[in-house]
């Protein structure tokens, strides 16, 4: 096959992909949801567009086009930030092709060509069209209508680029965020180091171009795209052969650690030495290590503006995000319960209630972690931003019933994350649609029940209720968690099954 062949097979197999799937039923439950969070957002990014034209068409301040290209470097970082939760890098789905003949250049090639061209860039056009058939179109021309919308999708292009770069970096060390800090600080640099009117001055250049027809701002876009697509080429391939020709090494470190604790855990059954198993796996394996790492790093931010700032003191924002700091673990790393263990499931099903004294171990655990977070937040009680009682309540409430939640995971969750591989994970499980829905259902469902009281009744009795549901679901846990284990072992064969496929 020539590559143009190549390139469409692959494609092929992209498609057929999702028809395929193991679990065929929660995969179209996830994407109908998908699609209407989309039909929403591009009901709500035309608004925003109407919004910006009648703005814009009465101000003699600046042109529509000096506007659109001012604002386009906020548009490029919220796109980049957006597309952690459901975009994948060519080089996770690149693990089917690595035995074959295809050239893994060839497949890199085939993927990013697939991303450049895929349907979450063209989705900022329900921005983009209407603006410019509000603001640009009857103003200047055709045109420099047209240059405008080549240059935004020349931008959002490069984007992905760009995000795949730094995303496939990131995947290798969490150091690299230092990239996308240095990249969005020389961007908004301007801004920080002189002020806003310096910072539109100078990205209404674009505009400005291209008011008179020039195109100068459009080559520059697309060699940077070129320059982009180029840098992620080498970027991938280098670290495919990477992780293909990696050596598994172990470290000494925390040996003394674990040596000191593991007579006292063993002490404590099976469920204390699945205890030990967890801590081991966060500090030694790869991906869990990361995912608790990134944990801890947003905790230590949250806590540190919700204590020692003013940005989220309203009454929705405050019951927000001290909910959402207490979920932080639970719905990075405990909402893909039984995914990481797909890797030795079979070991696990050798003795009775094995996975019972598991599961009970990573609600213990789980539920301790939420106790430096309580002690990080502190700072707000002593400030006389939050009561004691809300504080608790929220954490006891999230030990109880959210946990209860993301524990039902374990019935449902069958697709195997690796421990350690990282870009070329099989299953691509960290971004699935399933994982989105319910990271978004956890973090706001309490929200919603939070809200719902304070509306009927005072913030202390509404604290209280609350705390007495968190209660009951932590002193019944054993009850629940024995219904979720029995659940489990009726559909142990299927989920056994895609576990084992999906390593």
């Amino acid at each position: 096959m020539n590559r143009f062949q190549i390139f469409k097979t692959l494609r092929n197999h992209r498609k057929l992909a999702e028809k395929r799937a193991l679990n065929p039923n929660q995969k179209a439950i996830a994407k109908v949801m998908m699609w209407i969070a989309g039909a929403f957002t591009i009901l709500y990014l035309m608004g925003i567009s109407i919004m910006f034209s009648l703005i814009i068409n009465d101000s003699s301040r600046t042109t529509s086009l000096e506007f659109i290209t001012t604002i386009l470097p906020f548009i490029l970082a919220i796109d980049f930030f957006l597309r952690f939760s459901i975009q994948q890098t060519p080089a996770q789905i690149i693990k089917p092709y690595t035995l074959t003949r295809i050239p893994r250049m060839t497949c890199i090639d085939s993927f990013i060509a697939t991303s450049l061209f895929s349907t979450g860039n063209f989705v900022w056009f329900a921005l983009f069209l209407p603006y410019c058939l509000m603001s640009v179109l009857f103003n200047f021309g055709l045109w420099p209508t047209l240059i405008l919308l080549l240059l935004l999708w020349v931008t959002i292009m490069a984007n992905s680029q760009w995000y795949l770069i730094a995303r496939t970096l990131i995947n290798d060390s969490v150091k690299w965020w230092i990239l996308p800090i240095a990249v969005y600080g020389l961007i908004f640099g301007i801004w920080i180091i002189k002020d806003f009117d310096a910072f539109d001055e100078f990205y209404s250049t674009s505009g400005t171009l291209i008011e008179t027809g020039n195109p100068l701002p459009l080559l520059i876009a697309i060699i940077l795209l070129g320059v982009l697509v180029w840098i992620n080429r080498k970027v991938q391939l280098a670290h495919i052969w990477k992780e293909l020709a990696r050596v598994e090494t172990s470290k000494a470190s925390g040996v003394k650690l674990f040596g000191a604790i593991t007579p006292w855990f063993s002490n404590k059954g099976a469920t204390g030495r699945y205890i030990l198993l967890e801590m081991k796996s966060m500090t030694r394996n790869k991906n869990p290590r990361k995912a608790f790492i990134f944990s801890v790093i947003i905790v230590l931010i949250l806590s540190m503006i919700i204590s020692f700032t003013n940005v989220y003191d309203n009454n929705f924002m405050t019951n927000f995000w001290a909910i959402y700091n207490y979920a932080i673990f639970g719905a990075t790393i405990l909402s893909k319960v039984m995914c990481y263990e797909g890797n030795y499931i079979d070991c696990l099903l050798v003795h009775k209630e094995d996975i019972l004294s598991l599961l009970k171990a990573k609600y213990v655990i789980f539920s301790l972690l939420l106790v430096p977070t309580f002690l990080l937040m502190l700072p707000t009680v002593f400030a006389g931003k939050w009561s004691l009682l809300m504080l608790v309540a929220y954490g006891v409430f999230t030990a109880g019933f959210q946990y209860f939640m993301l524990f039902q995971l374990a019935v449902y969750n069958n697709q195997t994350v690796p421990l350690n591989a990282k870009l070329i994970g099989k299953s691509g499980m960290e971004n699935n649609y399933e994982q989105l829905i319910i990271n978004l259902a956890a973090f706001f469902l309490p929200i919603i029940f939070v809200s719902i009281l304070q509306s009927f009744m005072p913030r202390t009795v509404s604290y209280i209720i609350m705390l007495i549901i968190g209660i009951f679901f932590m002193l019944t846990f054993r009850i629940w968690m024995r219904n979720v284990y029995n659940r489990m072992m009726k559909r142990k064969y299927k989920n056994l099954e895609v576990m084992r496929a999906t390593r």
